[in-house]
């Protein structure tokens, strides 16, 4: 791997003037200094409203400011959603590797850029600004020399790492896309993703590394271009010092890259130029490559970052999410390196070598802001509080959560356990799709209160609406609905690559105006939103509308719960019955019996009676995709028997877990499905 000798020194957290006016009282103008612009506008709420009011006015002013232009854009939207287009800043050229490495390195070359936590506890690596600068202008060259050409996709399977972060940067210097694929897919789904991308170039290493256990990436990216014509090369980076087998289409990456010069010349793009493609799972089952653009994208990321985590200078970020993620490529790579933060690059696992990793890593890197996912804090919480206090988490002042919505009790432990009660927790909602995070608790009025287990606030520029079965706003609070948003924002996907009637169809056409999310969300009382869940886990019993975040939610209240899963199933008489997939803590000594009757008494008090589970099945684990979440889909297919269908599970983090839950259920004897009610009835 491209590692440079030595470390670089400690960073020195600074206080800054702008922390203590953001929180003590309300100055608009040190928060949001393109806010002296907009006319009277005082407040984090009275920015809200005129970033909705006034959309154009806001993101023009804040894209000048927050931006470096090669040419300044003459249109700040062209948008229309009822029609699919999407289009922000033209007649704007810049790089966003300029924006990201090159103005830093004007002043502040020798600040920390990146901190890699590799899979071996205590062996970090930094690099500075001008360390990754240079890195990423030999890739550049390197991939130049090699014939890629402005408006090429260059698909990289790799690690979290340096290397795999310089890669997407170089990418973006010399004009051509990147598709990062998740280093831990089969050969199978990687090629349907270099074939759909039209990929000529793969950027992988020999091997990776996660938990201590050996992934052989190389392996996978050989068979996988076995069904690929258009791959004409494959660099091939060293993370071990095994050796791997070389075809003649592959070249070893840092060898080629010492010859490169450390200066790139950086294409100038136009603002809806691609940027990157990045894949996610569809309703179909083929996976949907989301294109996002140049500088609507990286205005939108940065701006996120800085503001819903009180982001600002000499703090360290720590986003544990691979870059194989939306989540790694917004907040642990675009977001902060725009912002000239210092990001962690996190290659391990939350357990690995013990269930400390997280908290020894944030005690050594001194780490300010740290963002996870609910899934890995219902994990840690099962551990106990030991592990967490084992380690100094003084340096924290702000928790994240994302990529579903986050149960009360975790929210809790997170809050009081891990951030001592004094760091704010952001339970933060988005999507692939929508390239940053549009609803969280903060940024808000300094003594604004945070919900647990709520989203809660829109972000500038976002306006959500909800929707009825009949396609109307439904007006007021204390309401629920289909989630969609009523005006464009300038992160958002432009596109499916090559298939732009299917995100018409499934983003557009649904609520003509509006950009449907697929989410379901409920608006309280006070106006805050709480997502209840895909629309497609919501459960119909009895004419009663649940979600099934809801039901698990209320489930993982009890003490002896870790964590759940709830999906909704075909019942003659109901329409839909319940079913739960409840993980229970370590050393539980419990009657299932006797915990099924408390686990239906608090949905019961929780919820209602008709929420209540028909069934409960108690596992070990839930089958989970890599980038840890619950694959309800499969868990229904399981239940209704329909074990054909259950798809290519090799994107589980371990399939295994599939198999456990069907071999359970074969030991209860369930001969066919009228069987099955009658037990759930019971």
């Amino acid at each position: 791997m491209w590692l440079r000798c030595g470390c670089a020194a400690s960073l020195r957290v600074l206080a800054s003037p702008l922390r203590v006016l953001g929180l003590r009282r309300c100055n608009t103008a040190a928060f949001m200094p393109e806010s002296t612009g907009f006319g009277g506008v005082s407040g984090r709420s009275g920015l809200q409203e005129f970033s909705v009011s006034s959309s154009e006015s806001f993101w023009a002013a804040v894209a000048r400011h927050r931006l470096s232009w090669i040419r300044p854009f003459t249109a700040v939207q062209d948008c229309d959603l009822s029609r699919g287009r999407i289009r922000w800043f033209e007649g704007g050229k810049l790089n966003v590797s300029v924006n990201c490495l090159d103005r830093h390195v004007h002043t502040c070359p020798d600040r920390v850029a990146l901190m890699w936590e590799r899979d071996e506890k205590g062996s970090e690596v930094r690099y500075t600004y001008r360390e990754l600068l240079e890195m990423t202008c030999r890739v550049g060259n390197l991939l130049r020399r090699h014939g890629v050409k402005k408006g090429d996709c260059v698909t990289i399977y790799m690690p979290t790492c340096p290397l795999a972060v310089a890669s997407m940067l170089a990418c973006a210097r010399i004009g051509a896309a990147h598709n990062v694929v998740f280093a831990g897919f089969s050969a199978e789904a990687l090629a349907e993703r270099i074939r759909d991308a039209q990929s000529s170039t793969v950027i992988t290493v020999n091997q990776g590394i996660r938990g201590g256990k050996i992934l052989e990436l190389k392996k996978t990216v050989d068979t996988a271009v076995q069904s690929c014509p258009t791959v004409q090369q494959v660099f091939v980076a060293m993370r071990t010092d095994s050796p791997v087998a070389m075809t003649a289409r592959d070249i070893a990456m840092e060898e080629e890259m010492l010859k490169e010069d450390v200066v790139c010349e950086p294409a100038a793009m136009n603002s809806e130029d691609t940027l990157f493609l990045l894949y996610t799972s569809g309703s179909t089952g083929k996976p949907k490559g989301l294109v996002h653009t140049q500088a609507g994208y990286l205005l939108y990321a940065a701006l996120t970052h800085r503001y819903v985590f009180n982001y600002h200078d000499g703090d360290v970020f720590g986003c544990v999410a691979d870059i194989g993620w939306i989540t790694g490529h917004s907040y642990g790579v675009y977001g902060p390196l725009a912002n000239g933060g210092t990001t962690v690059l996190f290659e391990s696992t939350p357990v690995y070598p013990d269930p400390g990793r997280y908290w020894d890593m944030v005690e050594r890197l001194q780490i300010n802001q740290f963002y996870g996912a609910p899934t890995a804090i219902r994990l840690l919480l099962k551990f106990g509080d030991e592990w967490v206090n084992k380690y100094d988490r003084s340096s924290l002042k702000t928790l994240g959560s994302v990529g579903e919505p986050i149960n009360t009790e975790a929210w809790e432990w997170y809050y009081r356990v891990v951030g001592e009660e004094r760091c704010p927790v952001v339970d933060t909602w988005w999507q692939t799709e929508t390239g940053g995070i549009c609803i969280a608790p903060r940024p808000s009025d300094p003594d604004a209160e945070i919900v647990p287990g709520m989203a809660m606030r829109p972000f500038f520029g976002i306006k959500p609406a909800l929707m009825d079965t009949e396609g109307k706003v439904i007006s007021g609070n204390d309401a629920s609905g289909a989630l969609c948003l009523a005006q464009p924002w300038p992160g958002m996907a432009r596109t499916i690559h090559n298939d732009h009637q299917r995100f018409m169809e499934t983003y557009c056409q649904p609520y003509p105006g509006y950009f449907f999310t697929g989410d379901g969300a409920y608006r309280s009382v006070e106006g805050y939103y709480q997502i209840t869940g895909r629309l497609d886990d919501v459960i119909n019993v009895s004419g009663h509308r649940i979600g099934t975040a809801e039901i698990e939610d209320a489930v993982n209240q009890c003490p002896a719960v870790a964590e759940s899963a709830v999906i909704g199933y075909s019942h003659d008489i109901k329409g839909q019955a319940v079913f739960a997939f409840v993980v229970l803590k370590k050393n539980v000594d419990v009657e299932e019996a006797d915990l099924s009757r408390q686990l239906n008494g608090i949905v019961s008090e929780k919820i209602a009676k008709y929420a209540c589970p028909d069934f409960i099945q108690f596992v070990q684990r839930l089958p989970k995709t890599r980038s840890g979440k619950i694959m309800r889909r499969v868990l229904r297919k399981v239940v209704e028997l329909d074990l054909d269908s259950l798809g290519d599970l090799s994107t589980l983090d371990d399939p295994a877990a599939v198999q456990e839950i069907i071999q359970e259920q074969s030991k209860r004897s369930y001969t066919n499905q009228a069987q099955r009610y009658d037990l759930f009835a019971a």
